[in-house]
């Protein structure tokens, strides 16, 4: 058993947009991502997400209106939502995604990254 430190993970990497597995527990991943800037739109079909911020704040847009997490706030996006999230400042979020869930969901572009474990990256 290991204990980790996630504050001490975000300094191992400086990509936006790039989920980092730092974890596991059964079939879900824990996940570091930076965020800055806009995504895309997209939804997913079979998970729900968990976006839980660390630092920063994080604006969730949906097609009907939008969720805004600060620190130590987060939320779950439900399967099928459409979602597009944004962070006007550098913003370090933790995802909680089955292992199959892709960054960009129903879309695949330029945007769309596996992720990986912290220590490959």
């Amino acid at each position: 058993m290991e204990k980790v430190n996630i504050l001490e993970k975000f300094t191992q990497f400086r990509e936006f947009w790039s989920p980092k597995i730092v974890g596991e527990v059964n079939e879900t991943q824990i996940k570091l991502v930076k965020i800055q800037g806009s995504f895309i739109w997209h939804h997913h079909d079979e998970e729900d997400e968990l976006f839980w911020v660390i630092q920063g704040r994080l604006v969730i847009h949906l097609r009907d209106g939008q969720v805004v997490l600060d620190e130590g706030e987060f939320a779950v996006i439900p399967r099928g939502v459409e979602h597009l999230p944004e962070a006007e400042e550098e913003t370090y979020v933790v995802l909680l995604e089955r292992k199959t869930t892709l960054n960009t969901g129903n879309v695949q572009n330029e945007r769309t990254k596996q992720a990986t474990w912290i220590e490959d990256c």
